[in-house]
């Protein structure tokens, strides 16, 4: 067999293969011996068909099944003869194969790219020193409050201001006409601005006083996401039948008995306090991964395997579409599509892929490893995360083995990270020192524009 390997670029190659005619031979002769033992066609006995009945009856058939072998075993020889680093599936159109000829064909494949050692020692990276504040915990009670509120009718007679929550009886038409994408609704309480109804309604609702009878045109552009209602105008009767308060529950130990596992206000302000540190620790970590990466993408200039990028494409969609689903929602009742966000997120999943070759070469160049000891801890850390026990995520991964090779690849990844952050020159500024550098970096480059 010969192959040629032929470099489109630093990421793509084409293997150009030829099959001896001989090979072929052989290989359809062993094919039609093994035919020949359990082929039954009227007129022969069974291992008694002449070659030339087995040929004229079954050659497509037999072809079919020689021919991708032939394909995938000069495929691999050639990516382990070649030590070919492959990404992505081959792409080939395999052509007919002949019995007196040579077999030729080309696969087209990506790999990954060859990069130099990685100058990661020195960055430059600035830590800010974020605090837990009073106020911070006081704006979680005050969330908590109103999650816990109740709302009660308004008495006196008064117009509808901001924030008011009113109780309304809607109908739209189109052309004058019931129109049946806007059925009647009762007793619909919404928020003044905060509602998922058209800005219209609320707009229109402010200053209005119960009981009273308006009509709001509600006009819907054409790039509105429910196509029933893309650029028409409806025109809605509502009933405005009330207007209600929210009266936000005291912030006192009551307020918090019915969460469960807290007894008193002060339980629940320590348990806010961990929870806010925790996402501190977080957002440090990410924004110094931040600037880790942004200065390694700068200095190290390589080609990505767009199978990469499409990788981190598509997972970026499913996690996307996995949000929606959650919310009983999809892409599509939100305007969106697999087309849209392919082309809106390539440059973030391109910015990903690279990300990973960095660390990938990171992993190698440093002679990275992960220790059973290590394994093990993380599993900890992922089964109280989780609210499992540790047992219980090991048999998870027991059960997929890439799902732990996957899972072992990102800690050794996570490793990387800290051995660069270890290495780095941190720099700690206070959280006002870092929002006047941005403001200053954002003016720059607006200027520079």
């Amino acid at each position: 067999m010969q192959v040629k390997i032929e470099d489109q670029s630093s990421v793509k190659k084409v293997l150009s293969f030829e099959i001896p005619k001989e090979t072929i031979s052989k290989e359809l002769n062993k094919a039609y011996a093994d035919l020949k033992k359990n082929a039954d066609i009227k007129g022969f006995r069974k291992g008694k068909i002449p070659r030339k009945v087995l040929e004229n009856r079954f050659a497509a058939d037999v072809h079919a099944e020689v021919a991708p072998r032939l394909i995938q075993e000069a495929f691999i020889e050639a990516v382990e003869n070649h030590k070919l680093d492959i990404v992505g599936g081959p792409q080939l159109d395999p052509p007919e194969l002949k019995p007196d000829a040579d077999y030729a064909f080309e696969i087209t494949v990506e790999v990954k790219p060859e990069l130099d050692d990685i100058d990661f020692q020195g960055i430059e990276i600035k830590k800010v020193l974020y605090e837990v504040t009073d106020a911070d915990i006081e704006s979680q009670i005050y969330m908590l409050q109103k999650t816990m509120a109740t709302k009660q009718k308004v008495e006196e007679e008064r117009p509808v201001k901001e924030g008011d929550f009113v109780l309304i009886d809607y109908e739209g038409f189109l052309n004058g006409e019931a129109f049946e994408h806007t059925p009647k609704v009762e007793n619909y309480l919404i928020n003044i601005n905060q509602s998922p109804l058209p800005k219209e309604f609320s707009e229109k609702l402010i200053g209005a006083i119960p009981v009273q009878e308006l009509e709001i045109e509600v006009v819907y552009g054409d790039d509105f996401h429910d196509e029933n209602l893309k650029g028409k105008t409806i025109v809605y009767k509502v009933t405005l039948k009330e207007i209600q308060e929210e009266i936000l529950a005291e912030a006192n130990d009551d307020l918090v008995k019915g969460l469960g596992k807290f007894e008193s206000l002060d339980e629940v302000k320590t348990s806010i306090r961990e929870n806010l540190e925790k996402g501190i620790v977080q957002r440090v970590k990410h924004e110094i991964s931040e600037q880790i990466f942004q200065a390694l993408l700068e200095k190290t200039d390589f080609e990505v395997p767009q199978a990469l990028v499409e990788g981190e494409l598509n997972g970026i969609i499913s996690e996307t579409e996995q949000a929606y689903a959650q919310n009983n929602t999809s892409l599509e009742a939100v305007g969106l599509t697999r087309e849209l966000m392919q082309e809106k997120y390539r440059d973030v999943a391109e910015k990903q892929a690279r990300r990973h070759l960095i660390l990938d070469k990171m992993i190698t160049q440093e002679k990275i490893e992960l220790s059973d000891e290590e394994l093990d801890a993380s599993f900890e850390d992922m089964a109280q995360a989780m609210s499992a026990t540790k047992d219980a995520i090991k048999n998870f991964f027991n059960l997929d083995p890439r799902q732990l090779e996957y899972y072992k690849h990102t800690q050794l990844e996570k490793k990387a990270i800290d051995l660069i952050i270890e290495k780095s020159n941190v720099v700690e500024v206070a959280p006002e020192d870092a929002q006047a550098a941005v403001a200053q970096q954002t003016e720059e480059e607006s200027t520079q524009a």
